[in-house]
């Protein structure tokens, strides 16, 4: 019993349910948040707003205050409360015994069973709907009568009183049929809208999904790929290591060989100037002029001989002996050999698309007249011929072109093919060589380095000094190491094995370009 008045003590005048954050009018009366709300939106129009228990007048809206007292109260009874099913609705006639009801008239605010509902009036103002308890939220709250009517422009539900004499006179009014089956056509197309929404979303997350399980699939393939790859170039590196041990272990043994057989001659050498050394000694300690003037000629000879031998065997020894030099060399042909088919073999096997171990291009805006350039910017032939191109401070005017790339730091290295005959020329060049007269062509001044090939004849110039090499066989590739840093440029012959042709050493002040000359049917490629 206890129970069942603090029910009714925390249950809301306006839809009979445990109140919801209830707030306290000046009048005293406690209701839900949004009921009250919900009765003063629709009073807004009258500019009075009144409280649905004792019709207390408000000229102005007043500010709703959380009773928070009455909150925790309802809130706690709400959780003692034990879970409880749907509750049945009992006839209001049926008072010796509870008998389901059938029906609810909202006019007479009673349900009714099956039998007292065919007793029941059937006139119009009697209303009957499914069994509910909520009768009060059927009901205009200003007049008492039940709601039959829909203003469209306020969107509310109002009885008749409202709409003849109360606040909704004159406005657009529906039955509330009418009103509730526009707006569940309205709802209708909404769902069909949000169902056309959700089956586009629901495709496009289906889309995402395999282009991610393709993404994972395509990661997946080429993690193992690399992985594979990797393993690859690991293996031949190490092939490699073992390679360049080896011959440094050989070129260690030989010159360790050289130079003991150096050592046991000098050994010997030694021993026969000490005896002579021993014997002129003696002749030298005879007191007697004659013994002295009298010795044997050989003496003399002995002594001259042992100047111009030690001399001799000098530099005879020192040329046998290898210079660490010749070791850096040897190391640089096994290297650029081997990493440069690896390098070849990792493209082939990766896929990539690389144009160019440097990137290297021909700029057509410094090509002469008679140089002609290839589509792909990376053959340059004589022409024989005038192109007539358009003439520019940067154009040479002799058989040369300049790369449109430049090397102001770091290590760089490519490689060129060139043909078997007519006059080549391959090196660097900083952008400030003058482009017309001799002092233009590379290697004739001091603002560039090439290796000159003019058929048989080989050789590296600058500043129009020359130095002459002796490649063992015909040059058709070179490969060209820039360390800028360093100082160094080295030219290699591509063949098996690679051989070095010349390192030239120098301080760089400019940026470097790739030059080339070519002349009398020659041609020269970068090759990619």
């Amino acid at each position: 019993m206890a129970s069942a008045g603090l029910r009714e003590e925390l249950t809301c005048p306006i839809c009979l349910s445990t109140y919801t954050q209830p707030v306290t009018l000046r009048c005293g009366h406690n209701f839900c948040q949004g009921c009250i709300g919900s009765v003063w939106d629709s009073q807004g129009g009258s500019g009075l707003y009144t409280c649905p228990e004792c019709r207390a007048e408000f000229q102005e809206r007043p500010a709703l205050q959380r009773n928070l007292k009455l909150c925790n109260i309802a809130e706690r009874f709400l959780s003692t409360q034990p879970e409880q099913e749907e509750a049945v609705i009992f006839c209001t006639y049926c008072v010796t015994s509870s008998v389901p009801a059938a029906k609810t008239c909202l006019h007479c605010d009673a349900s009714l069973c099956d039998i007292h509902l065919e007793r029941h009036s059937k006139s119009e103002e009697h209303v009957l709907s499914e069994p509910t308890t909520s009768l009060k939220t059927r009901k205009c709250p200003v007049h008492k009568e039940i709601l039959k009517c829909y203003c469209t422009e306020d969107a509310a539900c109002i009885c008749v009183s409202c709409c003849m004499f109360g606040e909704h006179r004159g406005h657009q009014v529906e039955s509330l049929n009418e009103a509730s089956e526009k707006k569940k056509e309205k709802l209708r197309h909404v769902l069909e809208k949000l169902t056309s929404v959700r089956e586009e979303t629901e495709k496009r997350a289906q889309s995402l999904q395999e282009r991610r399980r393709d993404a994972q699939e395509k990661a997946a393939g080429e993690t193992a790929r690399v992985t594979a790859l990797i393993r690859d170039i690991r293996e031949q590196l190490e092939v490699l290591e073992k390679r360049v041990l080896s011959e440094i272990t050989r070129w260690e043994e030989q010159v360790s060989l050289r130079v003991s057989d150096l050592i046991q001659q000098l050994e010997i050498k030694k021993d026969e100037l000490s005896r002579k050394m021993l014997h002129i000694q003696e002749l030298s300690n005879i007191t007697d002029p004659l013994t002295v003037l009298q010795g044997r000629e050989s003496d003399n000879a002995d002594f001259c001989d042992a100047e111009e031998g030690d001399n001799e065997d000098r530099e005879r020894g020192g040329n046998k002996v290898p210079a660490v030099g010749d070791l850096y060399e040897v190391l640089m042909s096994v290297n650029f050999q081997r990493l440069t088919d690896i390098v070849t073999d990792l493209k082939a096997k990766s896929g990539f698309c690389v144009q160019g171990d440097s990137g290297i291009l021909l700029d057509v805006n410094t090509a002469a007249n008679n140089v002609s350039v290839s589509g792909d910017l990376k053959t340059a032939s004589w022409s024989g011929r005038n192109l007539l191109r358009r003439n520019t401070p940067e154009r040479f005017e002799n058989n040369q072109v300049l790369s449109s790339r430049s090397f102001s730091s770091g290590q760089h290295y490519w490689e060129v093919e060139i043909s078997d005959s007519g006059s080549r020329e391959v090196g660097i060049s900083y952008p400030s060589i003058v482009r017309k007269g001799d002092q233009s062509i590379i290697g004739y001044n001091k603002k560039s380095w090439c290796l000159c090939m003019w058929d048989n004849n080989h050789s590296v110039t600058h500043d129009t000094i020359s130095t002459q090499i002796y490649p063992e066989s015909r040059v058709q590739r070179l490969g060209i190491y820039l360390d800028y840093e360093a100082g160094r440029l080295s030219f290699y012959q591509l063949c098996d094995p690679v051989r070095h042709l010349h390192t030239v050493t120098a301080t760089f002040t400019e940026p470097l370009h790739a030059a080339f000359w070519v002349g009398d049917n020659g041609w020269v490629r970068i090759r990619s």
